[in-house]
């Protein structure tokens, strides 16, 4: 039986695991082959599965909040592209979203283009952030602004390294003016980008918003991603 998610960042300890080795059958791909057996010798895919999250992308906000302590108590937060849940998942008991701790209750509000299966504490709604009026829709879920926007997004892989950077890049740039129309002042954005030489237009933008923004690769991102998450800080309205 799956452990309840309780949003706290535990490693796991025990004896070492054999790593599967994957056969590429025929009419598989060898890459997907390779992913395949990437998959099921991944340690974060494990815990995951254990403790009852929906992904082992769950671990990377455990760790930037860890670092930066945004999913505070009582934070209305809002997770952009939020399939399949694992970031509302953690965000739950950090922000104290069912009111199980003493302290003030937070808000979670997810969106996504696609239906998302329900998550206790959390508001889930299919929506496109970038339509006109979904600023305004969401303030009204939330019943004002936002203390944290996050985004854990990417565009589909084209697998052109520089295609994909220019795409996932230009999907944060969309939700930071997301998040400038629906953060309070102070409030703190977070999101996924992938290095690639493009970031630097998109860092610039942020310094001018934010008192401070910082560039993180957490541990649970694979080594040989170039994924790196950015946390922007004190927001100036």
């Amino acid at each position: 039986m799956a452990k309840k998610p309780d949003g706290k960042n535990t490693s796991g300890r025990g004896q070492r695991e054999l790593k599967v080795k994957v056969k590429t059958a025929r009419g598989r791909r060898s890459s997907s082959t390779r992913w395949l057996q990437r998959q099921l010798n991944d340690p974060y895919v494990k815990r995951a599965q254990a403790e009852g999250y929906r992904g082992r992308a769950a671990f990377k906000i455990m760790e930037l909040d860890d670092k930066f302590g945004f999913l505070a108590p009582g934070a209305r937060v809002v997770d952009l592209g939020c399939a399949p849940g694992g970031w509302l998942q953690v965000a739950v008991p950090r922000v104290n979203a069912i009111g199980e701790k003493p302290g003030p209750i937070g808000t979670l509000l997810g969106v996504d283009l696609q239906v998302v299966e329900p998550i206790v504490g959390c508001e889930i709604h299919q929506l496109d952030f970038m339509d006109d009026g979904a600023d305004d829709q969401v303030k009204e879920w939330l019943g004002g602004k936002a203390d944290v926007v996050m985004s854990d997004m990417a565009a589909s892989s084209s697998g052109h390294k520089q295609t994909d950077h220019l795409r996932i890049i230009s999907l944060c740039e969309a939700a930071a003016y997301f998040a400038f129309d629906v953060l309070e002042d102070g409030g703190t954005f977070v999101a996924k980008v992938l290095a690639g030489g493009a970031e630097g237009e998109l860092q610039k933008l942020l310094k001018q918003k934010f008192t401070k923004v910082v560039n993180v690769k957490p541990p649970s991102s694979r080594s040989d991603s170039s994924e790196k998450f950015v946390i922007a800080t004190g927001f100036r309205g």
